[in-house]
């Protein structure tokens, strides 16, 4: 009963804050969303497509789910951004039960819901919720896979292992960030010894999943990639080295200093994140880094890196970009939290 309460209010609380004046905040619907509008109703009445070459070109899995929302609700803004604001409420709910798996009992019942309360009203995560980008949906099946991951390590069900699979294959046929989530799973499962069967199980599972996909990359180049990546470009590789980093000291500063420039993404130039959880995200990753020998600090360290390396193998225009790096927002809020779990039990030394 006490879970169902638990599971109800976030549900509730997520959805009053994120279709708050959904229609109105904000107002204008962005070239990019009409484009993507158009890519969703062209799958209609077609055969089954793994990769559209509109909009810039995406995988589709996310489109169709656009689609039916664009079938039922009829051709509206609502409509267009119902499913990333329903994947953004759903991505709450998994994080809090990540959180949970995650944090000792004495940490759980406080810190757990800070946890929440922190992503869940944060500008960056309300941002995207709001838009129908599918960035909210990569985030619920990157969050939904750990979670399964995390079971299994715990549990040792093999059903676990094969769902963790499976979302990460979804992972990898949405957002093109989600195509190297695979390798956190297979990471985690690599320095927990896991036996080789079950790795490969891990492994086939993902494969069945994504095989659309994978069949498509195999006589077909992603022309977004192609048109966005350092490692595509006809430069030397001295020029491809100081691009890259240029785009790490960008990204760097993302956090606490200076912002994305797209007024779609973020207020121009503005951090990332407020000054007090700039500090606490710092003090929290130093101390993940130092107490690397617990689980959950290689998960979220290892997360949080492969969340910000493909925005550092773009061209550096566009950077630094909060669209690209979103998923980077569980191991941001999950190092805020730890750092604030270290200092208020003194365990940490300077």
């Amino acid at each position: 009963m006490k879970k169902w309460f638990v599971i109800i209010s976030i549900l509730l609380f997520s959805s009053v804050v994120i279709f708050f004046k959904f229609n109105q905040i904000p107002h204008n619907i962005s070239f990019d969303e009409i484009e993507f509008a158009r890519l969703a109703l062209s799958l209609e009445n077609n055969n089954y497509a793994s990769y559209s070459s509109m909009a810039t070109g995406h995988s589709t899995l996310y489109f169709y789910i656009m689609l039916l929302s664009l079938k039922i609700f009829g051709l509206s803004n609502f409509a267009l951004r119902l499913p990333s604001a329903l994947f953004a409420i759903s991505s709450i709910l998994i994080f809090f039960f990540l959180i949970k798996n995650l944090l000792n009992k004495n940490e759980q019942i406080i810190f757990t819901y800070l946890a929440v309360l922190i992503l869940l009203t944060s500008r960056w995560f309300i941002n995207f919720a709001r838009f129908s980008f599918e960035t909210t949906f990569l985030l619920f099946l990157e969050l939904t896979s750990i979670l399964f991951l995390v079971k299994y390590i715990e549990k040792k069900k093999h059903i676990y292992l094969i769902l963790s699979g499976a979302f990460a294959g979804f992972s990898f046929l949405s957002y093109i960030p989600g195509r190297a989530f695979f390798l956190l799973p297979i990471f985690i499962l690599l320095i927990n010894k896991t036996k080789l069967k079950n790795l490969m199980t891990f492994i086939a599972s993902f494969v069945i999943v994504s095989l659309p996909l994978i069949f498509y990359l195999f006589t077909n180049s992603d022309m977004r990639i192609n048109n966005l990546s350092v490692l595509s470009q006809n430069d030397s590789v001295s020029s491809k080295i100081s691009i890259i980093s240029e785009n790490v000291q960008k990204t760097a500063l993302m956090f606490n200093i200076s912002g994305d420039m797209n007024g779609r993404h973020n207020f121009p130039g503005k951090p990332a994140l407020n000054p007090i959880l700039g500090i606490l995200f710092i003090v929290g990753l130093i101390l993940s880094a130092r107490n690397i020998h617990e689980f959950r600090n290689k998960l979220f360290l290892f997360y949080f890196l492969l969340s910000i390396s493909p925005t550092l193998l773009t061209l550096p225009l566009d950077n630094p970009n909060i669209l690209r790096t979103f998923t980077v927002l569980p191991s941001v809020i999950y190092f805020i939290v730890y750092g604030i779990t270290k200092i208020t039990s003194f365990n940490f030394k300077i």
